[in-house]
């Protein structure tokens, strides 16, 4: 599913099975997945449980998601203009795909140096 920011919250949508929705929040949206999802697939008798979603933000999504990461930070540590990520963030300006490797990659990087903090408790 891909999921982005709205006015009112976030949309998502999967091309394969043609199956939108909508909600205020991720937690909400991730419900209303499920059963759009759980409706589209009734007839094969398939059901879908949160393990099978995989969900694809767009930057404004994840950085609203998790503002815990700062923008300005991960545009320091992975060497971007501080202004361009903040306008890839805002939805303002859209990265190229080597720029969304290049923020995603940082961000993955940051994850496994979390991890190993963790493994040291």
């Amino acid at each position: 599913m891909i999921v982005e920011k709205t006015e009112n919250g976030y949309s998502a949508f999967a091309k394969k099975q043609s199956v939108y929705t909508v909600g205020e929040t991720l937690d909400e949206l991730k419900r209303n997945i499920l059963e759009a999802l759980n409706l589209y697939f009734e007839e094969e008798g398939r059901v879908v449980g949160e393990q099978d979603l995989k969900i694809t933000l767009d930057l404004e999504g994840f950085f609203d998601f998790y503002p815990v990461i700062n923008a300005s930070a991960l545009s320091q540590r992975i060497g971007m203009n501080q202004s361009l990520l903040s306008q890839y963030v805002q939805g303002r300006k859209k990265p190229s795909e080597a720029q969304s490797r290049r923020i995603l990659e940082g961000i993955r990087q940051l994850g496994k140096e979390l991890n190993a903090i963790q493994a040291l408790l």
